[in-house]
């Protein structure tokens, strides 16, 4: 906080705010300017604006100033930081302050970013108690500040806390944040703490009157136990299909009639897959905290599985909005996102999902602002082969079979089927089938291949960008995945035959590399080009 003076050779003045409820000490100014025999005083404070997962700087500068009696925001401000004059202007009463009859401005800067969220209450309040020279200013210069204030001065939890925490970090600062997000904000390393229940709390924290404690990480958020493969019968073809995509980390498609099983099989996806390593968990919980969704700072280690219902409108799927939010595609990253009845989504939803499944991110454009999430999910589908789902079975099948099954699968563009590496048929399940016992292999035993597939990848690219072998690509899907001279001649052949687009010709490598690695051989042969050819999905001839 300063005060400048028209006059460089005159002596600092002492600044003696009005009289308030609380007894405070006069504050001294670092500067000071007479405006018609009368002082304009301003205060910054340091917060955080999110676009993405990027924090970037804001100071909230507050001037009390002679003149009409008002309170306005400034600085490109949405709906809910213009709303927080109101709820700021209630939380300093609660404490029994009155704002002084003079003309307050906050300024957000800088003023060309825009401002969403009610994370700029608190940093908005402390600004305005520092300019009224109740706290000190030259303390809150080394902290960040975010939070919501309620009209009762108490401090509510806002999205985005551990984001701001290791903005926070980075700059050196610690980090003034709601109470009940303190466990989430520790999780941001060596970094000062402040975890304030309410506004009063936070006040005499500072003062040195009383000492919050510094919080605790949150703890480890245990996984829910799934569906396990041993309540799968039958099925061994995609259950194959399925220890494939696990391992490599390939997207997969079903396609059967009704009940046989594929939701299950997918919904079992997450019991076979290896936890995420403590780099992940933590880019995985940054975008759970910008959604909102990290609770009690738990840090994340399984995978995320998302599944959202086929009526989602794309910046569900995708991410946007009027305040741009993550979508499923993000909150699936690293994990699995699952997308039943397929066809029954809208296209142009479907198609949206081009773009993340080839960049592992997507771009959600705006007129004021460009955000970007990371999407880097494994894609699983299930879908009936058509609209009555009993295509084959001349029994159950409808009169437009097979008119109709093509009229379905049609809804599906062939640039998005041509980004799933597995494609496998889930034949219906007999009432023999369902009596017979479970099968000695569960998810325990696939979970323990898969683990041996993924820590071989992992030796091989150390040091690269590529987590997986479904993310292979140029030189490194040449040095790894090129097979021996009878793979290479059985797939050429079967590039003319099938007439392989050269996305579908990689990805056929890809997978031939991971069935590779479940065999434990250094070398893809032509036994492993042959299996990952089969679940190629092959496109109709004219």
């Amino acid at each position: 906080m300063f005060i400048l003076d028209s006059d460089p050779d005159s002596e600092c003045l002492v600044y003696q705010p009005p009289a308030i409820a609380l007894k405070t000490a006069p504050f001294q100014l670092d500067g000071q300017t007479e405006i018609k025999g009368k002082w304009c005083v301003v205060s910054i404070v340091s917060t955080v604006a999110y676009l993405g997962l990027e924090a970037r700087s804001v100071e909230v500068q507050c001037q009390i100033a002679p003149g009409m009696v008002g309170f306005a925001v400034v600085g490109l401000p949405d709906k809910a930081v213009a709303e927080s004059r109101e709820r700021v202007r209630a939380a300093i009463s609660s404490l029994g302050l009155a704002l002084p009859p003079k003309r307050i401005t906050i300024n957000l800067s800088p003023a060309d970013l825009p401002k969403e969220g009610s994370h700029y209450d608190l940093p908005i309040a402390l600004a305005l108690l520092a300019a009224m020279g109740l706290v000190d200013a030259e303390t809150l210069a080394h902290y960040l500040v975010v939070g919501e204030l309620g009209l009762d001065g108490k401090v509510a939890g806002s999205p985005g806390v551990l984001l701001a925490a290791l903005h926070a970090s980075s700059r050196g600062m610690g980090l003034i944040c709601p109470s009940a997000q303190g466990p989430e904000a520790a999780w941001a390393g060596q970094i000062e703490v402040v975890a304030a229940p309410d506004l009063l709390a936070l006040l005499n924290h500072l003062k040195g009157q009383t000492h919050l404690r510094p919080p605790e990480p949150g703890i480890v958020q245990e996984p829910v136990a799934g569906p396990d493969l041993k309540m799968v019968k039958g099925q061994e073809t995609a259950k194959r299909a399925l220890e494939i995509a696990a391992a490599g980390g390939h997207n997969l498609c079903m396609t059967g009639p009704p009940g046989a099983g594929k939701s299950l099989l997918a919904s079992c996806l997450p019991g076979i897959l290896p936890d995420l390593t403590p780099a992940e968990a933590l880019e995985v919980s940054m975008i759970s905290s910008v959604a909102g969704n990290l609770e009690g700072g738990r840090l994340v280690r399984h995978r995320p599985f998302r599944s959202p219902h086929h009526s989602a409108s794309m910046p569900a799927l995708v991410g946007g909005g009027a305040r741009v939010r993550p979508g499923e595609v993000s909150l699936a990253h690293l994990g699995v996102l699952f997308l039943d009845e397929l066809p029954e989504f809208q296209r142009v939803v479907l198609d949206s999902l081009r773009q993340p499944l080839e960049t592992g991110e997507v771009s959600v454009a705006r007129a004021n602002n460009h955000v970007t999430f990371p999407a880097n999910f494994q894609f699983v589908a299930a879908m009936n082969p058509c609209r009555c789902g009993h295509l084959g079975d001349a029994a159950l099948a409808c009169s437009r079979a097979p008119r109709c099954a093509a009229d379905y699968q049609a809804k599906i563009s062939g640039p998005l089927l041509d980004r799933i590496d597995l494609h496998v048929e889930v034949q219906a399940v007999s009432a023999a089938d369902l009596v017979l016992p479970p099968p000695a292999e569960g998810s325990a035993e696939v979970a323990a291949r898969v683990g041996v597939a993924r820590e071989i990848q992992d030796v091989r690219l150390q040091g690269q960008k590529a987590r997986t072998n479904a993310e292979l690509d140029g030189e490194m899907l040449k040095d790894s995945a090129t097979p021996d001279d009878a793979g290479q001649k059985l797939l050429a052949q079967a590039a003319e035959a099938m007439r392989l687009s050269a996305r579908g010709y990689t990805r056929i490598l890809r997978v031939a590399r991971t069935i590779a690695d479940l065999a434990g051989a250094e070398k893809v042969g032509r036994i492993h080009i042959a299996e990952a050819l089969s679940y190629r999905r092959q496109p109709p001839r004219n």
